[in-house]
């Protein structure tokens, strides 16, 4: 029997430790297509969340009653229906941004992440928890989404949410605005991840006390 986990656990979990798309490696598409900016970011960020939120509700609320044998199916209906709202309320509010991302938005149907969470999680639990899971899953794309879009951003435009920052002298390195800048940028940032957790698992090993243990004892 699967080790119950705890509604704390459930948020956090997406958040980080099982960080879709820095963890797991899902939802990469538009993780490497759309994050040129961060205003894309943050619109792809927020439909995906819309998504996989309303998803996992609708699913939550009707496993008991969805057969089996058609269960994907259901799925990929129920996913494909929040999408629709998503890239037609986008298209009515924000038409620029919606003409920038194109065809990701309606690209979220096939998204792993969203499909996966429905079927280890929503057809297995309840509302609530469905609710908790999606909500941190959600976060964790958002700030993966967002921690690219910042990086080739700053770096490919010189500017971060459209306001200049390095001044008129700056030269922008291009290539982060490019296809294979999303590549650079997801490569540069799981090996600063990597380098870290074999930081703390060292320091672990070789029984040092955490960063801030000697700053309370020299207090």
């Amino acid at each position: 029997m699967p080790r119950q986990t705890t509604p704390g656990q459930d948020l956090t979990r997406g958040i980080w430790r099982e960080n879709p798309v820095l963890i797991q490696m899902l939802g990469l598409c538009p993780a490497l297509a759309v994050t040129n900016t961060v205003v894309n970011s943050i619109a792809m960020g927020l439909a995906t969340f819309f998504v996989l939120l309303c998803s996992s509700i609708l699913v939550s609320t009707f496993r008991k009653l969805i057969p089996s044998e058609v269960r994907i199916s259901t799925y990929i209906l129920i996913i494909a229906t929040f999408v629709t709202i998503a890239d037609m309320t986008l298209e009515a509010v924000v038409p620029e941004v919606h003409k920038a991302l194109g065809a990701f938005i309606a690209l979220i149907v096939v998204n792993c992440m969203i499909l996966g969470r429905q079927e280890a999680f929503a057809s297995k639990n309840t509302v609530p928890r469905a609710i908790i899971d999606a909500v941190g899953t959600g976060i964790g794309f958002i700030i993966a989404l967002l921690m690219m879009g910042s990086i080739r951003e700053i770096l490919g435009y010189g500017t971060f949410l459209g306001f200049p920052i390095f001044g008129s002298n700056y030269e922008p390195w291009i290539v982060f605005i490019l296809p294979p800048g999303g590549f650079f940028t997801i490569g540069f940032i799981l090996l600063a991840l990597n380098w870290w957790e074999r930081r703390k698992l060292e320091r672990a090993r070789a029984g040092e006390p955490p960063a801030g243990a000697a700053v309370e004892r020299a207090a």
